[in-house]
């Protein structure tokens, strides 16, 4: 069984039907034993820091997350989900995350300086396709080119602070962290349920671990 945490954050059906589609067992809650007792934890999320944090918390899933990571058992963060697993980010100063892997998250610049010195504006937030650096290592990306594409929707991005951490990285004017694990968390900043054949085999590869 697989859990999706519904938290009010959006995002979510289409993660469900992504896992449906690889036969998979799935099932969207906010129940603590529901959670706990699952194989695989996916939480997905789209929306402002600060206020997913407030629902996380209204609901009593802070603690459920912390207990089922504690098991060993494996975890995916989905774009705002990547982010809140961290301490802090600059969109909601003074929030607390989750804190359960140490980096910065950051808003992405309007300006970034062009390899021949100019400089060069560029909308935020980023949406659309980027390509990937792939760490070869990477277990969430077994099997995947590097250079691949996949599709991104955020303002905010991460540096993590641990490099060995950083599974996979894109570029937009700035080195952006597209992919963490640690242990048995994995976390994607990118939409692995909107990036095609790619992203299903990402989460193959979760589902997999």
């Amino acid at each position: 069984m697989i859990s999706i945490i519904d938290y009010d954050a959006g995002n979510i059906k289409s993660v469900e039907k992504a896992i449906q589609f690889l036969g998979e067992d799935v099932r969207i809650t906010r129940d603590k034993n529901e959670i706990l007792e699952a194989d695989r934890v996916i939480m997905p999320g789209v929306g402002a820091f600060g206020l997913a944090m407030e629902k996380l918390r209204s609901y009593g899933l802070e603690d459920v997350i912390h207990q089922y990571v504690s098991t060993g058992k494996p975890f995916l963060g989905i774009c705002l989900g990547l982010q809140l697993l961290f301490d802090e980010s600059e969109e909601s100063p003074g929030v607390k995350g989750l804190g359960l892997i140490k980096g910065k998250i950051t808003k992405i610049p309007t300006e970034y300086k062009a390899d021949n010195g100019n400089i060069m504006t560029q909308k935020v937030p980023q949406i659309g396709w980027n390509s990937i650096e792939i760490n070869s290592s990477s277990r969430l990306f077994k099997g995947i080119s590097d250079g691949s594409y996949v599709y991104f929707v955020h303002s905010y991005y991460l540096t993590a602070d641990n490099p060995d951490e950083v599974a996979a990285k894109t570029y937009y004017g700035t080195e952006i962290h597209a992919a963490v694990e640690k242990d048995n968390i994995f976390a994607t900043q990118f939409h692995p349920e909107k990036s095609s054949d790619v992203g299903l085999k990402i989460l193959k590869n979760f589902i997999s671990l």
